[in-house]
């Protein structure tokens, strides 16, 4: 078992590869200003790329963002606003935005760009000299997935089987694949509102028919139960988007039993400390 420990990136989460790759792009292109939407983590990415790159940032959150990460994401110097009840409405706002104030604005997940960056984890992987035979990842937007799956072709890795995991109230791409279309969710109704797009990348759902492709859900009340268990393995803090994909492993869904060398991606999230979890798991009993 392999853990790509992306939540110790320096925003706390894998976005810190995708967003930097997108913003050091805008402003090679002449950015001053740089927008973003975000649930949370993109958000936390882009105002420590834009900090480092000495360039302005907005950030436009749902209602849904806790606290804790408006705060991080300020304390990056980066302007923090709040738009709509999820992360869909807040996109189309930063959209409006980045016209008005002439900034350019970076998507969270449905970028080229931003897939090639978080395709550099394989990189990493394949010259650490590790060969999973099953890698393991949450899936919000599509975004880790989308730059995953590159990352497996281009290191000669497109056969190795891929479990996605989704909370059930956030799962634009396991209802999508099961619908056979694209589908947009009516609402998010998970704590995990770092997954929280009510619909995928349109490449994510292109990538998830593939045969070696598995798509699972879990509950909410898993997702939390995996990120406690794996704060007390591995004395390491992440979202419940993050225990998606830990659960998957806790719970041994298929296909982990079969699996000789598993890689999970263990996504991170900034947005959270230990009481919000104990808080979050005492609601759900």
């Amino acid at each position: 078992m392999w853990l790509k420990m992306e939540s110790l990136q320096p925003s706390g989460s894998f976005k810190n590869r995708g967003m930097g790759s997108a913003c050091r792009r805008a402003v090679q292109q002449g950015a001053e200003k740089i927008i973003a939407s975000s649930g949370g983590n993109a958000g936390l990415a882009v105002a420590y790329a834009g900090r480092r790159l000495g360039v302005a940032v907005t950030i436009v959150v749902p209602e849904s963002t806790g606290v804790r990460a408006r705060e991080l994401i300020a304390a990056q110097g980066a302007s923090v606003r709040i738009h709509g009840a999820a992360w869909d409405d807040a996109h189309q706002f930063g959209l409006k935005l980045s016209r008005e104030e002439q900034g350019a604005y970076v998507h969270p997940f449905d970028d080229p760009v931003v897939w090639d960056g978080h395709a550099g984890m394989i990189d990493e992987v394949t010259e650490a000299g590790i060969e999973p035979d099953l890698v393991i990842l949450s899936v919000g937007g599509g975004g880790l997935f989308c730059g995953l799956m590159q990352g497996l072709d281009r290191n000669d890795l497109g056969r190795v089987r891929v479990l996605a995991v989704e909370t059930e109230g956030a799962a634009s791409l396991h209802r999508s694949l099961q619908a056979g279309e694209l589908i947009e969710l009516d609402r998010i109704d998970s704590i995990a509102t770092t997954l929280g797009a009510r619909r995928v990348a349109p490449a994510a759902l292109e990538f998830a028919r593939r045969s070696n492709v598995a798509t699972r859900t879990v509950t909410d009340g898993q997702a939390l139960d995996a990120c406690l268990r794996f704060a007390e393995d591995h004395r390491v803090l992440v979202e419940p988007a993050c225990g998606a994909a830990l659960a998957a492993v806790y719970e041994c869904f298929e296909p982990v039993p079969e699996a000789r060398e598993i890689l999970v991606i263990v996504c991170g999230g900034a947005g959270v400390n230990l009481e919000m979890l104990d808080a979050w798991r005492q609601n759900l009993i």
